[in-house]
């Protein structure tokens, strides 16, 4: 699967052209429900069609654009972006988490309400290395306001690094279980707002949902379960931090239909109600 990827990537650092825009998400406004938003930074290159969503401008505040083939939005950290899916696309994701460096490519058409393909993979990623200043320096540049040419400049490197993690991967004793493992939890981290189960995470990853559940003894330090509920605990306090939603409402972009099963949830795991939490960080 590397070999796949690695052809993918190669190929558009190879085709870029200075004219390719890069877009850059946002995180100043309240976000749409349902949108996209991790603490992580991503990078989505579209690679056929047109790719439509919501984001952030600096000008405009909220908009809806058409990212086009050639074109990549890069989200830094708790920034989000919010597809459409509406067109014919096909769309390389690549998720810099902090133990794992995610790879997915989609493909949509038009009027279909499923993907027509899809292929995920993950290798361990690297830290300490040139890779953590060149999304530094990214995550810096979303915030000015002239971005080009540097931009471009940026996203070639970052392209690069990733095409060179890709040919020499990290030397690991990690076997394959865990690579599996840490790829289910970035897919979590990224849909913990939508309503995930054992069976669809299983289907997903094309596993049964028993071998799923063994995972998450084997590897993690917590049960699936379990680690779904913190995921969504996580981002329901930053919510409480950032944005002056209502409580129902953080209950329901975090994931949970039942505000009152959020309130219990959340007093058990951090001896205070949602309420109290937000009036004490703030």
């Amino acid at each position: 699967m590397s070999q796949v990827f690695s052809s993918i990537i190669e190929a558009i650092v190879d085709e870029r052209d200075s004219c390719q825009r890069v877009w850059f998400a946002g995180d100043k406004q309240t976000p749409p429900p349902f949108c996209y938003q991790v603490n992580f930074p991503r990078v989505e290159l579209v690679l056929k069609g047109s790719y439509r969503n919501q984001i952030e401008d600096a000008e405009q505040g909220i908009t809806t654009v058409d990212i086009l083939a050639g074109d990549a939005l890069y989200i830094p950290p708790n920034c989000w972006n919010k597809p459409e899916w509406g067109e014919d696309c096909s769309v390389l994701s690549l998720l810099f988490g902090r133990r794992q460096l995610g790879f997915s490519f989609v493909a949509k058409r038009k009027g279909e309400s499923g993907f027509y393909d899809v292929q995920k993979h993950s290798i361990p990623t690297r830290t300490g290395f040139a890779i953590d200043n060149i999304l530094e320096s990214l995550n810096a540049l979303a915030t000015e306001v002239k971005k080009s040419p540097v931009d471009e400049y940026l996203l070639c490197a970052l392209l690069t690094y990733t095409l060179g993690i890709l040919e020499q991967p990290v030397q690991s004793s990690k076997k394959r279980s865990e690579d599996v493992y840490q790829g289910i939890c970035i897919y979590i981290q990224e849909n913990f707002h939508r309503s995930i189960t054992r069976d669809s995470i299983a289907a997903r990853f094309n596993i049964s949902p028993n071998h799923l559940s063994r995972l998450f003894r084997q590897q993690g330090h917590m049960t699936l379960a379990d680690y779904i509920t913190w995921v969504r605990m996580e981002r329901a306090k930053f919510m409480l931090k950032k944005y002056r939603f209502r409580l129902s409402e953080v209950a329901i972009r975090c994931g949970f239909q039942d505000v009152n099963y959020f309130f219990r949830v959340f007093k058990t795991r951090t001896g205070m109600t949602p309420s109290q939490y937000r009036s004490r960080i703030q």
